[in-house]
């Protein structure tokens, strides 16, 4: 929809801007923790990097969590970009819904089997 303010200016979209802006920042700094939070228990381990020492970092009930919060910011951060891809470059609606569609079916079926990998550890 677009709106016609005189006759040089057109407003088009849904206006997410600043929304979206703040989401990638927030989202984007969280996983920059969370990946020096993983290396620095990675480098600062001893012995070789195995199974067991990829466990015994995702063992306690912090990291979990840590690293749960991490999946929603990274499908969320996902979810974002591609939506703006989509909203951007597609011009047709019917195939940018179904690509939105498709987009939100993957990451959410993504999201659960890096959620069941994490549990299972």
């Amino acid at each position: 929809m677009a709106v016609n303010y005189g006759s040089k200016r057109t407003v088009v979209g849904a206006h997410y801007g600043l929304a979206d802006w703040l989401v990638q920042r927030f989202t984007g700094g969280l996983m920059a923790i969370f990946t020096v939070v993983v290396l620095a228990q990675v480098l600062f381990s001893h012995g070789p990097m195995g199974y067991d020492k990829w466990a015994g970092i995702f063992a306690s009930q912090w990291m979990r969590v840590l690293t749960f919060s991490v999946i929603v910011a990274l499908v969320w951060h996902a979810w974002v970009g591609m939506r703006n891809v989509w909203m951007d470059y597609v011009k047709s609606v019917g195939v940018r819904m179904t690509l939105q569609a498709l987009t939100l079916v993957w990451l959410i079926g993504c999201a659960g089997w890096a959620f069941q990998i994490v549990w299972r550890l």
